[in-house]
């Protein structure tokens, strides 16, 4: 008989899948007996990271740490426990006119995984980390102290948890600030580039927007390696709306919403599929250049829009690859990517391209470099793992690194700035792995 709360868990990618024992609290003083009464214990968000981050001998889910303490709504400042929603955030603040000062490609993430990930989005090389507008959150410690961290006070703690994947504690709550905005809309401008020296060209010359970001056919070879799509998009204004959104500008029309029903078969995603939906992706858009106004859902949350659509990966699962190439080394790095990915036929049709900025060099234990960043999807497959040794050895040759939030395989070379990592009782399989160097 299996003890109570052991279950079968897994992240969004479905793989790995491990068998072990999660529990959810809302009392703090419940919470301190599970760490005290657990050797390791990992704290778990939404479980919208992709690969082991979150999983650990024992899991401590924040889902019913769910509730709002306060909006400052002069100021635009949230306080809020951990295991809150960033579209729970959303749906409040935005019709108050704020939004989040930096979103990841989903809003369906915790703001304690905002924290322990430091997320990032189209707008880092404008506006950072989302780590750089918090103020302050509560973290239990391995002893089950409850400590206030912020730049200021316990910043040691601060820094260290933030995209330390949790290695410090347990966020309970915290406050950030918000942005704020005239309208839920953004003006949007999408450009196509044949090939990587186009589209790095088309980054360059628009450093100067928020938000940038680009499509990217992971497939082609020869001339057009790197065809892509930039979209890049600033935060409409009033006056800019259509008349249309104009009447209630800070307001979205509720949308159909589909849902995968079942895991697809594993023949459905191959090179051919892949290659076919590229194709078609590249040329829905007609012109070179398109100009328009939509609304921020569809901007920064195309998938969201989905329900459970990694099923669409079959039941095996899928890992998310992300890693930055130091900007110096950016376009030659992304084409021996690209060439690698080509020539293995593992075929992503979600790759994302993106420039950082300068990183923080206080929050050492974050992600970000100033560069380039890719990220790739992977159905889990028996070539998979040659695959990524090999992107991690290209990695590693120009000075780059992975993203912990979505590593489920790479070596531990690769991962170094995640420190302190042993001086802890807060440790994930992923943690395990990287000590290891599996």
């Amino acid at each position: 008989m299996k003890p109570n709360f052991i279950q079968k868990v897994t992240n969004w990618g479905n793989f790995p899948i491990v068998e072990k024992e999660m529990k959810s609290e809302d009392s703090f003083r419940k919470i301190k007996e599970f760490v005290q009464n657990h050797n390791e214990v990992i704290a778990r968000g939404n479980g919208r990271c992709y690969g082991d981050a979150s999983l650990g001998e024992s899991i401590f889910s924040t889902k019913k740490l769910n509730k709002f303490i306060s909006f400052d709504r002069l100021n635009g400042i949230i306080e809020c426990e951990s295991g809150v929603l960033l579209s729970d955030v959303l749906e409040i603040s935005v019709p108050q006119g704020y939004f989040l000062y930096v979103t990841p490609g989903t809003k369906m993430i915790s703001v304690g995984g905002a924290i322990a990930s430091d997320v990032h989005g189209k707008n880092h090389h404008s506006e950072g980390c989302f780590s750089e507008y918090v103020l302050d959150f509560k973290l239990m410690t391995e002893n089950g102290d409850i400590i206030t961290c912020s730049k200021e006070e316990n910043s040691e703690k601060f820094y260290a948890t933030i995209g330390g994947m949790g290695l410090t504690g347990i966020i309970l709550s915290a406050r950030f600030k918000l942005k704020n905005i005239e309208t839920a809309y953004i003006r949007q401008e999408s450009i196509k580039a044949e090939n990587l020296d186009e589209i790095f060209t088309l980054f360059e010359e628009s450093e100067s927007w928020t938000y940038t970001v680009a499509w990217i056919d992971c497939l082609q070879k020869g001339n057009n390696i790197g065809r892509s799509i930039l979209m890049r998009g600033e935060h409409a204004f009033a006056h800019e709306l259509p008349q249309k959104f104009s009447k209630k500008p800070l307001r979205l029309k509720k949308k159909f919403s589909p849902t995968v029903p079942f895991y697809f078969p594993g023949f459905v995603l191959n090179t051919l599929t892949v290659k076919l939906f590229n194709l078609l992706y590249y040329k829905k858009q007609a012109k070179k250049e398109l100009k328009n106004i939509i609304d921020y859902e569809t901007y920064f949350y195309p998938l969201d829009a989905i329900s459970d659509w990694n099923k669409i990966y079959g039941k095996s699962g899928f890992i998310q690859y992300q890693m930055v190439i130091p900007k110096e080394n950016g376009k030659e790095g992304m084409k021996k990517i690209l060439e690698t990915i080509a020539n293995s036929g593992n075929g992503s049709f979600l790759a994302v391209l993106k420039l950082f900025g300068k990183n923080n060099p206080e929050a050492y234990n974050s992600f970000p470099i100033e560069g380039y960043t890719l990220a790739l999807d992977f159905k889990v497959n028996s070539k998979l793992k040659k695959l990524v040794g090999q992107l991690d050895q290209i990695v590693q040759d120009f000075g780059g690194r992975i993203y912990l939030t979505k590593d489920s395989m790479s070596k531990s070379s690769l991962t170094d700035y995640l420190k302190n990592v042993e001086s802890s009782k807060f440790v994930s399989l992923q943690h395990k792995r990287i000590l290891n160097n599996k």
